[in-house]
């Protein structure tokens, strides 16, 4: 029935769609930045806005970009790559896309002006204008920096479209080692985006073909489309390694399962333990593809999840099958495996269903986040239902073919030992087994120790762990790798960057990579929004405004206003409609001060008196490193200054939408499982035969938790959605592999406690060894893969299967020697009279199958 539905629900990968929206899945869903975004929509409409071309003002939409540069640092002002870049804006200009019927250039697609010509960046009306006066031998043409002069009369920046910047006294500019040059390109309809969007890949294919005829400079072409088809490369560069880890994990698998009795060996049930993981992921992703969901690289995390939860699963129920008496029928052989590992094995699951479904939940801000855990949810409980199913009937037929003797891998009937020996050493060799009737009293009775596993543990790592000079040694390493884990604590840091979740070898990286070694002195374009109508005219208004934008680069039509009406010395006490008028004529007539006629609304009353409803105008931050944690902060500072303000506005960037209380819509799935965790632990100590076994995994998980985010911080890993995700998995990673191990401790009575660490090692390590060997297997190609996606998966769960592995086979055997609970030793007197005395008749029937009969008598 499981293969039945896996290729049932399989099948809808016919309908399989790709996620385009990066915004929709990384930027915060219930987000204060989206609400600006819509309220300045509606104030400035965007072809308004890109009168601006200072860069991204309300909505990044459809664009190309492009910033040239020269590998030996050459002045790119000079006359030879001036000539250059005006040469590759002519052949951008000239890109054609072809439809059918109709061939558009930039001019069909390009943002208008109010003469209906093309908007470009001023900085080529700056780099004609430096190419003329040279042509005329001109000498008083000056640059200057990051405000520039047209000969219009214009004020432009230029802070984002040069970088690099070497300056003279005067802010006057004597070379620039980049130039940024920006086309942006309307989106109005389906037919003009998508238009839009192929102009957008020529446009990238343009640029690389004149690099290769300049190579002289180095260019870094970037669209509105590259950061999507970049983020959604990490899933078809993943996929040879992808394949390489199955084969590994395959083998290793079934060589874990493997032992030299040919009878007792397990390598079936090694690779169907395995294919129960992949036919739950695949009924999983079938059914996410039937209720509309959309694949993102994202999902690359959950056959990891599945991989370490199902395995495990599968691997206990096998050490659980070795500890059974081989003179015991199948079904009962079974049913003692079910009792033995099922309870746990379903407890697990119950809490990985709680923190992803808690993960799941609309509480998660992070619709990447929200995503991941539901998918993680259905895949975790369909891998409960096979294991139950699929594995556990694997486990049966497994069983009656060890039980005839049949050879685990041919299933042929093994002859007796005398028969073998007329063979040849290599046909003796593959048809190795013992039999129960060759075993002596004076021999070990459990055939399965012959196991390489199980015979390292209880021969020699329980006792030398438990060894009384070992111990220290182990203490130290605990307090070492807490010390390094709190370091690493304190300095984590929150990963807003997308290029985090991007391939590496990608224009994103490359573009991101120049643009912050070059234009990073200055922030991005904010917007600052007056959305109410306010006593412009008054001079202690126009003081509040400027108040609040002190410490800025203003390019501002207010100041620039003011400035100019306070040399007229009509600044103070002018009436309303005086003002209003004055300010619409300037607007209009004055040239320095045209091009800002965008930046105020006006609206006209009744009486015809015309007030201003709203203006705008652009702040600049100055910044000394590149720090993307400064532009958060600057947001941070500017929103408390709304709340305030005596004057009612709203700041906006575009990156804000990624960035607004990205800190709390992050760390909020990994505090909601870690709370449904722990409540979970709490309510059921009540159930549990000792609490101590939850309070000894409260602490084991909090110490693992502590000591990944640590030492991932050292690794140089982010706080980001990814992070987060590992994080919510090794909670319960943790738990999968602690809880038997805590439970046969604490609920073991008699002896002593090194005895009871001992036994607990020897009944689960080899089902956590096992699990952990093929669970790194796995993740090391992953460390292969060349994406930032992938680095951040690898290194979180490499460190969450490291920390635990540690935790189970080092600190937790050494620590709980010496902590309670404590092991009482009752002595018994022995009584030499009571003594109880077993008759055992064994019936064999005609099949061969041995029934033992017990009939005690005391």
């Amino acid at each position: 029935a499981p293969v039945l539905i896996s290729i049932l629900l399989g099948a809808s990968f016919s309908r399989y769609q790709v996620e385009e929206s990066v915004e929709h899945l990384l930027a915060p869903t219930h987000s204060l930045a989206k609400i600006e975004r819509n309220l300045v929509d509606s104030l400035f409409p965007v072809n308004r806005s890109k009168h601006r071309l200072y860069s991204d003002l309300q909505t990044p939409g459809r664009y190309g970009r492009v910033i040239i540069t020269s590998f030996r640092k050459a002045n790119m002002l000079d006359q030879h790559h001036t000539d250059l870049i005006l040469k590759l804006h002519s052949a951008v200009t000239r890109i054609q896309v072809q439809r059918p019927g109709f061939n558009y250039t930039f001019a069909h697609i390009c943002i208008l002006n109010n003469d209906k010509t093309c908007i470009v960046d001023d900085i080529v009306h700056v780099l004609e204008e430096l190419k003329a006066a040279r042509s005329s031998n001109r000498t008083n043409f000056a640059i200057t920096y990051p405000i520039t002069h047209l000969k219009d009369g214009r004020e432009v920046y230029n802070g984002h479209q040069l970088g690099g910047v070497t300056v003279h006294s005067k802010d006057r500019v004597k070379s620039a080692e980049a130039i940024q040059l920006t086309y942006y390109l309307q989106a109005i309809n389906s037919l003009n985006d998508m238009v839009a969007e192929k102009w957008e890949s020529i446009f990238c294919d343009t640029v690389e073909l004149f690099q290769k005829s300049n190579r002289k400079v180095k260019m870094y072409p970037f669209t509105s489309s590259s950061l999507k088809e970049d983020f959604q490369k990490t899933s078809r560069v993943s996929e040879r390694y992808l394949i390489t880890s199955l084969v590994l994990v395959v083998t290793l698998a079934i060589l874990c399962c493997s032992m030299q009795d040919c009878v007792r060996s397990k390598p079936w049930l090694g690779l169907l333990g395995l294919l129960t993981v992949t036919l739950a992921t695949l009924t999983a992703a079938g059914i996410i593809n039937l209720t509309g969901g959309k694949y993102n690289s994202t999902f690359l995390g959950i056959p990891f999840v599945m991989l370490g939860h199902g395995l495990y699963g599968t691997f206990e129920m096998l050490s659980s099958w070795r500890k059974t008496r081989e003179d015991q029928h199948v079904k009962e052989r079974t049913a003692a495996v079910f009792a033995d590992s099922m309870l746990s094995f379903s407890l697990t699951t119950a809490m990985y269903l709680v923190t992803f479904g808690i993960g799941a939940s609309p509480f998660t801000n992070i619709e990447a986040a929200r995503i991941f855990c539901c998918n993680s949810c259905i895949a975790i409980f369909f891998n409960y239902l096979y294991v139950l199913s699929f594995y556990g009937s694997s486990l049966v037929f497994t069983g009656y073919i060890e039980n005839n003797y049949q050879h685990s891998i041919f299933c042929r009937k093994v002859p007796k030992p005398e028969v073998l020996q007329e063979k040849p050493a290599w046909y003796r060799f593959l048809l190795t087994a013992r039999f129960s009737e060759d075993t002596d009293d004076s021999e070990e009775t459990n055939t399965y120790e012959s196991h390489l596993l199980v015979w390292f543990l209880k021969r020699y790592y329980c006792d030398w762990i438990t060894n009384t000079y070992v111990k220290p040694f182990v203490v130290l390493f605990y307090l070492v790798y807490i010390s390094f884990a709190l370091m690493g604590y304190l300095q984590v840091s929150e990963g807003s960057d997308l290029s985090n979740i991007v391939a590496t070898a990608t224009r994103t990286i490359e573009y991101t990579t120049a643009q912050q070694r070059y234009f990073s002195n200055y922030s991005p374009v904010i917007g600052f929004y007056i959305y109410e109508s306010i006593e412009y005219w008054n001079t202690s208004v126009q003081e509040d405004v400027l108040e609040y934008t002190k410490g800025f680069v203003r390019i501002s039509w207010f100041e620039s206003y003011l400035n100019y009406l306070r040399k007229l010395n009509i600044s103070t006490g002018l009436p309303k409609k005086n003002f209003t008028d004055m300010l619409r004529n300037s607007f209009l007539k004055t040239p320095q001060f045209a091009h800002f006629s965008e930046d105020i609304i006006f609206s006209k009353k009744y009486n015809n008196e015309v007030d201003v409803v709203a203006s705008r105008m652009f702040l600049v931050a100055k910044t000394m490193e590149t720090k993307r944690e400064e532009l958060y902060d600057l947001l941070e500072t500017l929103r408390k200054l709304s709340l305030t303000s005596k004057v009612k506005f709203i700041v906006f960037n575009p990156s804000f939408v990624y960035m607004d209380r990205y800190a709390s819509s992050v760390g909020a799935p990994l505090q909601n499982s870690c709370i449904s965790a722990l409540f979970l632990l709490f309510f059921s100590a009540f159930l549990v035969a000792d609490s101590l076994i939850n309070v000894w995994l409260t602490l084991t998980v909090a110490s693992v938790e502590f000591g990944v985010i640590g030492f991932m911080t050292l690794w140089k890993v982010e706080l980001d959605c990814i992070s987060v995700l590992c994080l919510i998995y090794g909670i319960n990673y943790t738990i999968d592999n602690c809880a038997p191990l805590l439970s046969t401790f604490v609920l073991g009575k008699e002896f002593t406690r090194t005895k009871w660490v001992k036994n607990a090692l020897e009944v689960h390590g080899v089902a956590i060894l096992q699990s952990y060997l093929c669970y790194i297997v796995g993740l090391i190609p992953l460390a292969a893969v060349p994406s930032n996606l992938t680095r951040t998966l690898f290194r979180c769960l490499f460190l969450i299967a490291l920390v635990t592995f540690f935790h189970c086979f080092a600190i937790l055997p050494v620590i709980l020697t010496f902590l309670p609970p404590s092991k009482k030793k009752r002595k018994e007197k022995k009584n030499t009279e009571n003594r109880e005395e077993i008759e055992c008749v064994e019936m064999v029937d005609m099949d061969s199958t041995r029934v033992v009969d017990q009939i005690t008598t005391v």
